[in-house]
């Protein structure tokens, strides 16, 4: 059975098109859903896209959070189903309380858009498991709101129950910073304990195709396709 994925457009989604392409790359089936809907539409899992949802004339995520579509997703993922934040859905994600912590304002207090090189620290999660614990992968970002922040004691909860999923690290011989926003602990993206819901700023889908030189982006969505389909976290 192919695995239905929806991933939600809002006003001011831009991402939405890289995300669907890679995930039909992977092997899903994949469909645009309005942030108007009241249901999935019977999608097995679900990506809620980059981009600046309603222009982050709030605070990113802050009234995305608030979309008729969001009580379908907290739904979704309190039956356990795959949701992925990337960048602004991870934004989402954190304003919804879907997972712990902020986004705050990049701690150079500017737009970074470059590679950065991340460590993958935990596979059992809904679209980690095509890589191995300590891989260090190459992917871009692209944000202004990128700092992740959150109290000492979630932090410690994040580290002690295996929660971050990517974390920002230093590579002999590379140009790209070591931590590009400030993230607290160098945080890149995290997960609910279950790892059903996995937030993360890198877009992985802007390099999940040969023809850009590499598609190391693609296995987070051959994970989430596969995992799926295998009814794990579905």
């Amino acid at each position: 059975m192919t695995t239905r994925v929806a991933v939600i457009r809002y006003p001011g989604s831009n991402c939405e098109t890289e995300t669907l392409e890679a995930i039909t790359r992977a092997g899903g089936e994949a469909t645009l859903l309005d942030y108007r809907s009241a249901t999935l539409d019977g999608a097995d899992a679900v990506v809620l896209p980059g981009g600046f949802s309603y222009g982050d004339y709030l605070r990113s995520g802050a009234i995305a959070r608030f979309a008729p579509v969001m009580q379908a997703v907290a739904t979704h993922a309190a039956a356990g189903g795959p949701v992925i934040g990337i960048c602004n859905g991870f934004q989402i994600l954190c304003e919804a309380h879907l997972l712990p912590g902020a986004l705050m304002h990049n701690a150079q207090q500017r737009f970074n858009a470059r590679p950065v090189d991340v460590r993958i620290e935990r596979t059992t999660t809904a679209c980690t498991g095509s890589y191995a614990v300590g891989q260090v992968i190459r992917i871009p970002l692209a944000h202004g709101e990128g700092r992740y922040v959150a109290d000492t004691m979630t932090l410690d909860t994040l580290d002690g129950e295996d929660q971050v999923v990517l974390r920002y690290v230093a590579v002999e011989g590379s140009d790209a910073p070591a931590n590009p926003n400030g993230s607290s602990r160098d945080i890149a993206g995290i997960c609910n304990p279950e790892g059903n819901i996995v937030g993360f700023m890198p877009h992985p889908e802007r390099l999940a195709d040969m023809t850009l030189g590499s598609d190391i982006g693609l296995g987070f969505f051959r994970s989430l396709v596969g995992r799926t389909a295998s009814g794990v976290g579905a």
